[in-house]
């Protein structure tokens, strides 16, 4: 046996079907759309919430509260993270979070959050930090700078 000898299983290859090629083919003028109707027609599909002339979903359920669409999504990260950090001369920047895999996506920055601890000096430049981290990282000789 040799490669050239090689085939598909006879019947597992079909050709496609070719619509609108002409009235020959079988599959000519209205192309195996039918005559007429909304499926027959270009644009003719009904939107993506659509239940059949029943009020959707979408709009049956209450909507409540109020959704800021300016509001502003942090990146976390937490003082017990920045052990990642330990040994480091340079200030920690928002590419060493992204580099050392602190944090996955940037989303719009940097925040520094209290929760656990670390037993070392750290020079850090985020976006926002809170008062305890803030306390707890100058507590230990470090800095925290706020980018505006």
């Amino acid at each position: 046996m040799k490669l050239s000898d090689l085939r598909p299983i006879e019947g597992s290859k079909k050709n496609r079907k070719r619509v609108g090629r002409g009235t020959g083919s079988g599959h000519g003028t209205t192309a195996t759309y039918g005559n007429k109707g909304q499926r027959a027609r270009s644009g003719g599909s009904k939107g993506k919430g659509f239940e059949g002339g029943q009020m959707p979903l979408t709009r049956r359920i209450p909507k409540r509260g109020f959704k800021n669409p300016f509001r502003k999504e942090y990146a976390i990260v937490k003082v017990s993270d920045l052990e990642k950090f330990r040994g480091y001369e340079q200030v920690v920047t928002v590419d060493d979070f992204l580099t050392k895999g602190v944090v996955k996506k940037l989303k719009d920055g940097i925040k520094l959050l209290s929760n656990g601890d670390i037993d070392f000096p750290v020079k850090v430049k985020v976006h926002k930090a809170s008062k305890a981290a803030i306390e707890k990282i100058k507590k230990l000789g470090g800095d925290v700078e706020v980018l505006s």
